[in-house]
């Protein structure tokens, strides 16, 4: 079931070690600014609650896992302060979910888009259902996706990185973003995503929380600077998104 509240929705839930951070968006669960801070301090928290040893991330209803951004909130950007306040959302969450100090695992049900194509490259470790197509379409629209690329490179390397940025239009399905490192296994439907989802986190959750720890911390070697990066790229996504073509191409979306 999904959610109707304009703002979207988050909860987290723990148990057996496991914290689970569902999110929800009317609008194909995209992400206003209000929901990417929620998603951030809701990384924070469980990266700090010692009761917890893994993290699934996931999103509401059967369609789509992720449409990026929301459309209003790009749609009503009018100056540049707003412009990096927004993209800098996502440089938030990729960066708590680089911190956090346990394994995140991204339950991909369905399509991910822009955005939500960061979100499931910063994840440690990625299920997917045969369902679960990806795209970056926001050279279309006359910005790029310039935050989320250090996560999206880093996961599936700079030639499939460049594969979905130039041509924004097509959509890879899940077996090639498999093939590329994206997702570590594809499903034929939910239910069966699911019982890997449930298997796996709950092996994870009995491993030594001190050696996951430090996995996590090596795994992510190199990335400091993403903390001012990230925020760089926010900056160039927010000028883009005020040109006259963006504004142009995000009105014929919006009519």
């Amino acid at each position: 079931m999904s959610t109707t509240r304009s703002n979207g929705s988050l909860y987290t839930h723990i148990e057996n070690k496991i914290g689970t951070i569902e999110f929800g968006h009317p609008s194909s669960n995209s992400f206003p600014s209000e929901l990417l801070e929620r998603l951030s301090k809701a990384f924070d928290q469980l990266s700090r609650d010692i009761s917890v040893q893994v993290i699934v991330l996931k999103s509401e209803g059967e369609k789509a896992f992720c449409a990026g951004a929301s459309f209003d909130e790009l749609v009503a950007i009018s100056n540049l302060e707003e412009g990096k306040k927004f993209f800098s959302g996502f440089a938030n969450v990729i960066n708590a979910m680089r911190r956090c100090q346990k394994p995140i695992i991204g339950r991909i049900h369905g399509k991910a888009v822009g955005g939500g194509v960061g979100l499931a490259s910063a994840c440690d470790y990625c299920l997917a259902t045969e369902a679960a197509s990806i795209k970056l379409s926001e050279l279309t629209i006359g910005i790029g996706p310039f935050v989320i690329e250090p996560a999206v490179s880093r996961k599936i390397g700079l030639a499939a990185f460049e594969s979905l940025a130039w041509d924004g239009t097509q959509w890879k399905n899940a077996y090639w973003a498999k093939e590329k490192g994206l997702y570590a296994k594809v499903f034929e439907n939910i239910k069966e995503l699911d019982n890997e989802v449930d298997q796996f986190s709950e092996k994870l959750a009995s491993y030594n929380p001190e050696a996951i720890k430090q996995m996590k911390k090596a795994l992510w070697k190199g990335t400091d600077h993403w903390e001012e990066l990230l925020l760089e790229r926010a900056a160039i996504s927010g000028e883009l998104v005020l040109s006259e073509f963006t504004k142009k191409a995000l009105n014929k979306f919006k009519n």
